[in-house]
């Protein structure tokens, strides 16, 4: 939980992307707007080789569809029925014993018997599955194979469907067939679906959702049934990776924007007063918190950390350094660590506010809300006029959306220093948030007015102005919050990125957006949320490799498991698409033409 304003941002780049929900699977059409992850839909119902009985049964189906009143029909052929669309029913009939048939005995056969017998293996092998006997299924399948004087990917795929249902699935040898099937016909749905499946029963998830978006795909969208499989199998690859990751990844800060907005939802402090005759750690504590005011955030770890070794004399400045030491844990993913630190910060001051505020944010990082109001009611108790304590709650009640306590909390804030910004931008942002517009727009110019050389009212009211649309004023907002920032030594780079994405929603700016995105990673290379941007115009334009790299980079920036897991399967879901376009490059202009109709 972060309780500065500024992740908005990022939250408002998702958002944009959840409005595109398939594009990361059609941004190779170059058609549709900013992408996001891959909501895909359908893949067992079309594609690959079909006889007769396929097509009068699908055909069938359509029928029964468009009025459920009137009785389904059978449809009866020769071929019987098809493996890949009914379960094989229940009852088991003993099996027949099935004939061997020589390499002799085939070439004796003109290609008319060939066809005559593998028709009729075919038969026998669609009773024997229907009836459950798998292996007698496989046998008759791997004749009909034999016999046959064309190859028939559909013969490997009903083979690979008895041996998806022996006990326990012989998963490998369902691989094997599939591969065959699609080695035949490449665009055969049914295959890739089954060899999905088998790659997910052996583990390999990646594998699973190279094919699971190939169907899918293939399929055009036409069936809800892959969808609950691809976001299953992302969800598997994130959860998979994202451990692998944590399990070896060295702790480290996120990017300057991120850290800096993190402290300046904080009112600034004089620094502690060094006891008159300092000792060495607590001179190097008093270079930490210097070194926090210049910005320079690598160096406030190192000094934070030392000073704890060398010893610090003095409790305040044993509790700061503490709570210093917790927060860059925080910040770097390390939530139990700077609860520990925390805690042990209170234990030596148990009414140092800025501890209480911080560990009520661990408890909330781990879901414990009540906790959490357990230590702002503690805080409020120790310091009733800190205003701190009711910015940081009213943090939590807008994440929880409780937005009118929120701002209740808010104004007990400025009430009790009228001169903290953030106060009052998430004062009106509440109240955005609780439909009171008008009374929103009000506290936002009252803002502006106030803090007429502060960059963020001008950003969050250029926010909400890109909200409702209205780009020509909110790109000037964004122009005057990052004419304020450039002044400065570290400019935040959010107002960059937001003027990046109004252009591109006010006149589908693409290039103006992107020389946006790429001047906030010129100045901050590890800005999380110019990344996501930059990725999304890739995909539009279909440079879906591009965005591959900026979602794994992404990935990379992640300081929690849940960011870890959202960005990785953003990488995997651009990745499958890929792969995709390796595999069938002829589908580009295909693509194309669907993502037009579909937005």
């Amino acid at each position: 939980m972060s309780d500065a304003p500024a992740p908005s941002l990022v939250e408002r780049v998702q958002d944009f992307v959840s409005e595109n929900k398939r594009a990361v699977l059609l941004g190779a059409a170059a058609v549709i707007a900013v992408g996001g992850v891959a909501y895909y839909a359908a893949s067992t119902s079309r594609g690959g080789v079909e006889g007769d009985v396929e097509k009068a049964e699908r055909k069938e189906k359509k029928r029964s569809n468009k009025s459920k009143s009137k009785k389904k029909k059978t449809v009866k052929d020769d071929d019987g029925p098809l493996l890949e669309e009914r379960k094989p029913k229940v009852e088991v009939v003993e099996e027949e014993a099935v004939e061997t048939v020589t390499d002799e005995e085939v070439a004796a056969m003109n290609e008319e018997q060939r066809n005559e017998r593998a028709a009729s293996y075919k038969k026998r092998g669609n009773d024997a599955y229907n009836n459950k006997n798998f292996a007698q299924a496989v046998e008759l399948y791997t004749l009909a194979i034999k016999v046959s004087p064309i190859p028939q990917p559909v013969f490997y795929s009903n083979r690979a469907a008895c041996y998806a249902n022996f006990k326990p699935p012989q998963n490998e040898k369902v691989i094997a067939d599939c591969n065959q099937a699609l080695t035949l016909d490449h665009n055969y749905i049914k295959a890739l679906n089954r060899r999905a499946t088998a790659c997910e029963n052996l583990l390999k998830y990646e594998d699973a959702l190279r094919d699971y978006t190939a169907a899918t795909i293939l399929d055009k969208f036409q069936n809800s049934s892959t969808s609950n499989s691809v976001e299953r199998i992302l969800k598997l690859i994130a959860e998979t990776k994202a451990r692998e990751i944590l399990a070896t990844r060295e702790p480290r800060l996120p990017s300057y924007t991120f850290i800096a907005s993190y402290f300046a939802a904080f009112r600034p402090r004089a620094p502690p007063t060094l006891p008159e005759n300092p000792s060495q750690g607590d001179q190097t504590l008093l270079l930490g918190v210097q070194a926090l005011e210049a910005g320079d955030y690598a160096h406030a770890v190192t000094f934070v950390n030392e000073a704890i070794e060398q010893g610090i004399s003095f409790d305040q400045g044993k509790a700061e350094a503490l709570n210093l030491r917790g927060t860059f844990k925080f910040l770097m993913g390390d939530v139990d660590g700077a609860g520990d630190d925390f805690e042990e910060s209170l234990k030596i001051v148990p009414t140092f506010t800025q501890s209480l505020v911080k560990i009520a944010s661990v408890h909330m990082e781990k879901g414990d809300s009540d906790r959490a109001f357990e230590r702002f009611n503690q805080a409020v108790a120790c310091n009733p006029n800190d205003p701190d304590i009711y910015y940081h709650r009213g943090q939590v009640l807008f994440i929880m959306n409780k937005f009118e306590e929120a701002a209740e909390n808010y104004i007990k804030s400025t009430e009790l220093d009228e001169n903290f910004v953030f106060s009052h931008i998430q004062l009106a942002v509440a109240y955005y948030k609780m439909s009171q517009t008008a009374k929103s727009m009000a506290t936002f110019r009252s803002t502006l007015r106030k803090f007429p050389e502060r960059s963020e009212p001008y950003n969050y009211y250029g926010e909400l102005l890109l909200d409702q649309n209205n780009f020509d004023e909110a790109v000037q907002k964004f122009d005057r919050a990052v004419e304020i920032e450039n002044s400065k030594t570290r400019p935040n780079v959010l107002p960059l990125v937001n003027k990046g994405l109004a252009l591109y929603q006010m006149k589908q700016d693409i290039g103006a957006a992107e020389r946006c995105c790429n001047e906030a990673l010129r100045i901050d290379n590890e800005c999380e949320a110019a990344l996501a941007t930059l990725a999304q115009l890739s995909l539009q334009q279909s440079r879906i490799e591009d965005a591959a790299k900026l979602f794994e980079r992404q990935a990379k920036l992640a300081r929690s498991e849940p960011e870890l897991m959202n960005a990785i399967t953003y990488q995997y879901a651009t990745q499958a698409q890929v792969e995709f376009l390796k595999n069938y490059p002829e589908k580009a202009q295909e693509l194309a033409a669907l993502a037009h109709q579909m937005m």
